[in-house]
């Protein structure tokens, strides 16, 4: 009797200790889906009933207006439970404007949920005819345009009158130009998204269509839309017929030819003493009916960019407003002309990208400093020709300003996005609805024209099944697989994956399990712990557009074969495509896939007290301690200042305490470990089949890590903890906050590198907490990730033996990695850095500020950061979240000398002091707290030689002369 109810025990703690408390619980997603759907189906939608706001504070009823020496205004009142939801949940259903507190709306300790989330259903609305209130939106009172608007220009005149305001948020600004009424200009390419996407949304056959409008609007649509509304009048209801006549109205506004006298409007009524209002006229008499489709096009890039740099300096709040309504109005042109530009020659497409580019920081897709630094690669030079190496600068150049532009929209709008999704699918089409309204859609194609000639020139042409604008796809490092592709939408983090699929993300998420290839949006960083286990296994790692996701989603579920070769190449092609060469690739890999065995014979598990971290050098790794732990304590040798001080916990501490016996079982926590290898292997010999081997082997594990969990600390490991702290830190155990970092004996093995595989705990301050954690942290090598990446790579992941390094926490301004060599250029003379905001910067896939430094000195860079939260480390514990802005560069010019200096030494020192043969680059964290450096960890940087050296991926790639003269008067 006593096993079952020992189980039965631990079942109901567990479920106790997750249950929820009742009172202010949030309102379920479930519950939000069905208070939608209500509200779709009531003649007042959201609202509960009209009333009048008087001046005085008043509310009176519709029948009684507030009296004209008070004045007030009339607009619905919202339901109870919308209200309610507002408050515990954060969500804000048909939002009025009139009447709402400004700095409520504005959101600014919520990222401007708010604002973003009015966007959102206003976009809804578009989309899916009213959306929430698809009855209620003639709801008569319930909403007044004119109250609507003249909130809208109150709301901007207290906006704008803050210049950090302009410089933080100067996209979501503009973008919310487009939504909130201010008497201003409507974007009517918005419109016609939404009008031909509910249209098809009714009625399929209009798709093709619809497809075209969003990827390729031009002035021949109309005709096309009139020609299918004449051909299926007879399948077409009223309602449908009446929709198609809106869109084709508002198609015909659209591609209305760019008014020049509605602009110079709008500049004439500028103060005299704006001091952009010289220029914007310049603009306005050079241009107005003389200038060329590519000279206009210029100016008007010229403008935005003028209007960003310099609207800080017109310190009136309207004035602001009417320059950035100016700007709005500009980049609607742009819009039209960018479709109406044709080039012929490689000289008039690389100016088109330089044009389309500057736009895109003059409307704030990309910041004044990422502009500044990029700008010099993509503006056009003198000359006849330019080197093959030169036009693949400048084509990647223009790529990046795209990449970033989708990150900037993604950074902004993504977590609306992701809140929304979870109760309305279609808010996942709003951040591309925002992408293709913009001059990126434009942008996007000159950069595959320029791609697609460079591929012809330089013989390296990706392979992607049918796909349009295939120089929007590299690959990130090399490598080859067959499985079931598989296009993920929306937030991954919840996904299952499979070892034998191949992956298509928006973004990856953050405990990416192993699988067969991974393609990427949003690609992170090169230098995250996914990226580097990708790379270590061989996976093939691909980073790709969203255009490009869009249209793998058709081959979602079909077997392919992908390749990356060693220069970045892609190949992507069905199974029945494959070559004899590419299936014999996955015969020969089943048969002699390359694992390792983990050296155990040095491990000393007599040492079962805690050491200090000065105690402890390289020589300990795999005997007393994980490398992090030993290397760190050499780098506290060779680099005291930068060095925190700490203590590790061996081995051996956690060898004695596994050898306790285990409740519920027959032996120790170790017997029941290896008795559940034995079964497995026995299963195996029986000829069971591997995926049952598997599953029996998570469940038993599953065991164990709770059995762990619970496993009581003996009382001379507790005291020994509280002396560790008093004696190194100086303070009592939970008065100072520190990590606990896992630290195993597979990590950083000479072909494995295992980063990020097991747990980390961030910022733990109280007693209880610390010996919990030291608990959990002794578990996280079982989990089912942890697990199934030793599985595939090791052939003893058996003899696991977590070590835990503890140090005090750093609340770092912002922290990430180092690595001694170009990631992608294979160069040693060259360095590659990933930093994001706050703590545990760029090793979580973060979108981080990434560079790549020159031994020559100066530096590229690679990306600029999006993320738009970040992780702080307060002194009372835990963890806090940051809000980011981009409008600076996380790293300055002391913090990039500073990294230089220590890779530097790094290189010279590390090797020779640990008397070590190892001749590869490093991988490094760090991070900077008022600008001093602080050294966290470091790791050899492994690679897998074998997809570096494969046959096949050398094969793929081809030898290009870089050095190849291009004549710029090229036919293209």
């Amino acid at each position: 009797m006593f096993r079952p109810l020992c189980k039965y025990v631990i079942w109901i703690g567990s479920l106790l200790a997750t249950q929820q408390p009742l009172l202010g619980q949030e309102v379920t997603i479930e519950q939000i889906k069905k208070r939608i759907a209500t509200y779709k189906e009531d003649a007042r939608g959201t609202y509960e009933s009209i009333r009048w706001f008087c001046k005085d504070g008043s509310v009176r009823m519709p029948k009684d207006p507030c009296p004209d020496a008070i004045g007030g205004i009339q607009h619905a009142t919202y339901k109870p439970e919308v209200v309610a939801l507002g408050k515990s949940n954060h969500v804000f259903l048909g939002q009025i404007l009139a009447h709402t507190d400004k700095q409520e709306f504005w959101d600014g300790t919520k990222a401007q949920s708010r604002l973003k989330q009015y966007q959102m259903g206003r976009y809804l609305m578009r989309v899916d005819d009213g959306w929430v209130n698809r009855k209620g939106q003639y709801y008569r009172g319930a909403i007044q345009i004119e109250d609507e608007q003249e909130w809208g220009i109150a709301f901007y005149k207290w906006l704008l009158a803050r210049d950090e305001n302009l410089r933080q948020h100067y996209y979501l600004i503009m973008q919310s130009l487009k939504d909130i009424p201010h008497k201003g200009d409507y974007d009517l390419s918005l419109l016609v998204r939404a009008q031909s996407k509910a249209i098809s949304d009714q009625y399929r056959p209009f798709m093709d269509i619809r497809i075209k409008i969003h990827s390729d609007p031009q002035p021949e649509d109309i005709d096309r839309t009139i020609a299918f509304a004449r051909a299926h009048k007879d399948q077409l209801s009223v309602a449908q017929n009446k929709k198609i006549n809106e869109l084709i109205e508002t198609m015909g506004k659209f591609h209305q030819p760019v008014s020049f006298q509605h602009l110079e409007k709008k500049i004439n009524a500028l103060s005299g003493s704006n001091a952009l209002k010289p220029d914007l006229k310049h603009f306005i008499t050079t241009n107005t009916g003389s200038g060329s489709t590519r000279q206009i096009a210029g100016a008007a890039a010229n403008s935005l960019l003028k209007i960003r740099t310099n609207i800080s300096r017109e310190k009136q709040a309207a004035q602001r407003l009417a320059l950035l309504d100016i700007a709005s109005q500009l980049e609607t042109m742009l819009f039209q002309l960018a479709q109406q530009w044709e080039t012929s020659t490689l000289s008039e497409l690389m100016e088109k990208n330089y044009v389309l580019s500057k736009a895109a920081a003059g409307i704030g897709l990309v910041e004044l400093w990422e502009w500044k630094a990029i700008a010099p690669i993509l503006e056009p030079t003198t000359g006849n020709t330019r080197k093959l190496y030169q036009l693949t600068e400048t084509m990647e150049a223009a790529r990046s300003v795209l990449e970033w532009s989708t990150g900037t929209a993604n950074a902004v709008y993504g977590n609306v996005v992701n809140t929304y999704a979870k109760f309305e699918p279609l808010a996942y089409g709003f951040i591309d609805d925002r992408i293709r309204s913009s001059i990126a859609l434009h942008l996007g194609k000159s950069v595959g024209e320029l791609g697609a000639v460079i591929a012809r020139e330089s013989q390296l042409s990706n392979k992607v099944l049918q796909l349009d604008n295939q120089s929007t796809i590299r690959g990130l490092n090399p490598g080859y697989a067959f499985g079931e592709l598989v296009v993920v939408e929306g937030n991954p983090e919840d996904l299952e994956v499979s070892g034998k699929k191949i992956y298509v993300f928006d973004r990856a998420p953050s405990d990416l399990k192993p699988v067969a290839g991974i393609g990427t949006v949003s690609e992170g960083n090169l230098v995250s712990h996914v990226q580097l286990l990708a790379r270590n296994l061989g996976i093939p790692n691909v980073a790709l557009s969203r255009e490009n996701l869009e249209d793998l989603k058709r081959y979602h579920g079909k077997k392919v074969f992908i390749a990356v070769s060693n220069m970045g190449n892609v190949i992507l092609k069905l199974e029945k495509d494959m070559s004899q060469i590419e299936t014999r690739l996955f015969a020969v890999k089943e048969r002699k896939e390359e694992r390792i065995t983990v050296p155990v014979s040095d491990l000393k598990l007599d040492r079962d007290r805690i050491l200090d971290l000065r105690a402890v050098n390289a020589g300990d790794s795999g005997e007393l301690c994980g490398p992090k732990a030993a290397n760190l304590g050499q780098l506290k040798a060779l680099y005291p200042e930068m060095v925190v001080e700490g203590f590790v916990v061996p081995f051996g501490i956690f060898k004695k305490h596994m050898l306790q016996p285990m409740p519920c079982q027959k032996g120790s926590y170790w017997a029941f470990l290896n008795a559940m290898f034995r079964e497995a292997e026995k299963q195996r010999k029986n000829g069971v089949a591997e995926t049952e081997v598997e599953a029996y082997q998570l469940q038993q594990l599953e065991i164990l890590r709770e059995a762990i969990k619970k496993m009581p600390l003996s009382q001379d490991f507790i005291e020994d903890i509280q002396k560790s702290f008093q004696n190194i830190f100086g303070k009592p155990l939970g008065s100072v906050p520190v990590f606990l970092r896992s630290d195993t004996n597979m990590e950083d093995l000479k072909d494995f590198t295992g980063a990020g595989l097991n747990l980390t705990l961030f910022n733990v301050l109280e007693k209880e907490r610390i010996l919990q954690g030291i608990k959990d942290v002794w578990a996280s090598p079982y989990t089912e990730r942890s697990f199934k990446w030793r599985q595939k790579y090791l052939l003893n992941p058996e003899n696991v033996y977590p070590s835990i390094l503890v140090i005090p926490s750093v609340d770092v301004d912002y922290s990430g990695v180092l690595i001694t060599k170009g990631v992608v250029s294979g160069n040693d003379r060259e360095l590659t850095i990933a930093f994001s905001r706050g703590a545990g910067g760029a090793v979580d896939g973060q979108v981080a500020e990434s560079y790549i430094l020159k031994a020559e000195g100066g530096q590229k860079l690679a990306a600029p950061a999006r993320e738009p939260q970040y992780k702080t480390l307060p002194t009372s514990g835990g963890t806090g979240t940051g809000i980011a802005s981009f409008e600076t560069p996380i790293l300055n010019a002391g913090n990039l000398k500073d990294i230089r200096d220590l890779a530097s030494s790094i290189k010279k020192r590390f090797a020779k002091e640990t008397r070590s043969d190892y001749q590869g680059a490093y991988d490094v964290e760090l991070g900077f707290k008022d600008n001093k450096l602080w050294l966290f960890q470091i790791r050899p940087f492994v690679e897998n030689k074998k997809a570096l050296g494969s046959d096949y991926l050398e094969s793929i790639t081809p030898k290009i002369d870089k050095n190849k003269d291009i004549p710029l008067t090229k036919k293209i």
